[in-house]
């Protein structure tokens, strides 16, 4: 069905502008690049909308007046069990309509910091049928990475296995931010956990991984989680983690981003929590050299940001390690009949058009991310074992957006900037963060006219980011497919609701004449006793919830009978298999985990090495 009356309703367009018009074209796009059961979704839901626009005034929204369509979005905005689904159908509306309004204005253009280094890439259809190697690496993300080079430069012949493609600084320039998104991120960065309330949870593909469309924050793994993963999990890694904490940081060139190129959002939230007194810096990060964009989630058009298609695998390369691209691994290969048990020799890699290769090798790293490698193991009969998908923790996480008096053009500037960590010891780590127009996880309010307004008056919000260290809730399921469960803890809800609390608070503390809830049924606050009443009569379901940095599904630790892999990182069951990407992690790391995602990973290769020598 044509997208054109939903668009037309929830956006006003009345014909004053050129840009609406285009939003149909653009969403299309957006909607195409969803898997089969989101794109169903999306259009179900519209059609329904669809047909409560002819049963209540006998035509399609697209055939409605302005005035008509106004009415019927009012009449549907008037249930509040309906507001949470309208704000659902409005995110990948608003994904279009902010792209189409800065084509309009003019999209920046941003200058190379540096050349890309050479990468020995291959696409998948020239690798020959059968190769062999001393080790394969499946995934080419920030623990795939580590451990392709750490391998390499031990002198192994690696071969890293990306089922994404790979994608160049320069091709980032060219592009608006949307058609990066939709390319870069995993089903169109539509993955969900179905559970109570379901989650977003974005993740990427492509060579680097995640790391090409992280914010670029770097924190250390903090002193209390790796006493907690050395001592009551026996993660041995944890008992040294410091020196490979170090080496990444050297790696990443990690340092604390300067006030120059900070932006106003950055600025408010250091205002705000300075007028508070609350623990508040600019954060640490991967981005020596940083411009501003504002960019880093859709991959830094700058080539600033170091992710580590930029700062780790071209190291890889030059020590011998290859690369091959648009390469699903279908199984891990294993000899059963070897002395001493089952062992790895192997993977059988799918092509894009369906044909498969086989790499021999006797070593296997998992590194395709916490949602992939536990059905990567199903698949390879390795999944035996009873906690195998099981232990998912995450960051669930909810925005808040403050308006102020004059402009703020928060997504000029870092696009997380600052950290707020005066309740971090509570599990809450509040972080600014903006993004280009329309592609924050925050959802503006409103339907028709009041959601243009708030579109065109976006340059005057600050917005904050919270995500909180949560009890590990969810599993992964599946063999073929990905299918994720998570139920958010009783104690992780009250955590969500103080951080909006506490956002609020930093927000009014910083100026902002309103606060907007990401609340359907209660979207605005204008002082903070006022934020505080609804927040009383609410619970963390009414939020816009989304969730990142998913860990602990082949986790490592001492009781067998609870991780799926030993305190080393090796894959309990079968010799020559390692778990070197953030499903090793026993537990939350409780911050932005990919400093400690490497150096688990460095920690798991280099004990491997020392092992063998």
């Amino acid at each position: 069905m044509s997208l054109t009356g939903l668009v037309a309703a929830l956006i006003a367009d009345d014909g004053s502008a050129d840009w609406p018009a285009r939003v149909p074209g653009r969403l299309e796009r957006v909607i195409g690049s969803m898997p089969s059961h989101a794109r169903a979704g999306v259009r179900a839901a519209a059609g329904a909308i669809d047909a409560y626009a002819v049963a209540r005034t006998g035509r399609r929204l697209a055939a409605l007046s302005a005035e008509r369509r106004e009415a019927v979005l009012a009449s549907l905005g008037a249930r509040p069990a309906l507001l949470p689904l309208l704000d659902v159908l409005k995110v990948p509306v608003l994904l279009a309509a902010g792209t189409e309004r800065m084509l309009e204005q003019g999209m920046r253009t941003h200058e190379l910091t540096r050349k890309d280094p050479p990468l020995d890439c291959m696409p998948a259809r020239e690798w020959r049928a059968r190769s062999t190697a001393d080790a394969v690496v499946i995934g080419s993300g920030a623990g795939g990475a580590m451990a392709a080079r750490t391998l390499a430069r031990g002198g192994l012949r690696v071969v890293v296995l990306e089922e994404g493609q790979h994608h160049s600084t320069e091709s980032f320039g060219r592009r608006t931010p949307l058609d990066r998104f939709v390319e870069l991120y995993r089903d169109g960065g539509a993955t969900v956990a179905v559970g109570s309330p379901p989650l977003l949870l974005p993740v990427g593909r492509a060579v680097g991984g995640t790391t090409v469309v992280n914010a670029g924050t770097c924190y250390r793994t903090p002193d209390h989680v790796l006493a907690r993963w050395a001592g009551d999990f026996g993660f041995s890694p944890a008992e040294r983690f410091g020196p490979y904490l170090d080496e990444v940081e050297r790696t990443l060139r990690v340092a604390t981003q300067p006030m120059d190129v900070l932006g106003n959002n950055g600025r408010l939230a250091l205002a705000g929590a300075e007028r508070l007194g609350w623990r508040a810096a600019p954060l640490r990060r991967n981005a020596t050299g940083c411009k501003g964009s504002c960019q880093c989630v859709v991959g830094c058009p700058t080539g600033a940001k170091q992710s580590v298609q930029l700062s780790v695998l071209p190291d890889a390369c030059a020590a011998g390690a290859r690369i091959v691209t648009g390469a699903k691994v279908r199984r891990v290969l294993v000899d059963a009949d070897r002395p001493g048990g089952s062992r790895a020799s192997g993977v059988l890699v799918q092509r894009q058009d369906g044909s498969e290769f086989e790499i021999l090798a006797p070593l296997v790293v998992i590194a395709a991310g916490a949602l992939q490698s536990p059905p990567l193991l199903r698949r390879s009969g390795l999944g035996g074992h009873p906690r195998l998908g099981r232990n998912l923790s995450v960051h669930p996480a909810t925005s808040v957006a403050g308006r102020f008096a004059e402009p703020v053009t928060a997504w000029e500037g870092v696009l997380q900037s600052v950290g707020v960590e005066e309740l971090h010891d509570g599990g809450v780590l509040i972080e600014a963060t903006a993004t280009p127009p329309g592609m924050g996880s925050f959802v503006l309010p409103g339907l028709g006219r009041e959601l243009r307004r708030e579109l065109e008056s976006a340059d005057r919000l600050a917005t904050l980011g919270a995500m909180i260290a949560d009890r590990p809730s969810g599993r992964v399921l599946g063999r073929e497919r990905t299918l994720l469960r998570y139920d958010l803890d009783r104690r992780d809800g009250g955590r969500l609701m103080r951080a909006v609390r506490a956002m609020g608070e930093v927000l009014f503390a910083a100026g902002a004449e309103e606060v907007l809830t990401g609340i359907p049924t209660a979207p605005r606050a204008r002082t903070l006793s006022e934020l505080d009443e609804i927040l009383a009569h609410v619970g963390p379901s009414r939020l816009h919830l989304s969730a990142y940095h998913p860990t602990g599904t082949v986790s490592a630790g001492a009781d067998a009978q609870r991780f799926p892999a030993d305190p080393c990182g090796r894959l309990r069951g079968v010799q020559g298999v390692l778990i070197a990407d953030a499903s090793v992690l026993p537990g939350c790391p409780e911050v932005n985990p990919q400093l400690s995602i490497m150096a688990a990973a460095l920690a798991v290769t280099e004990g491997h090495l020392e092992a063998c020598s």
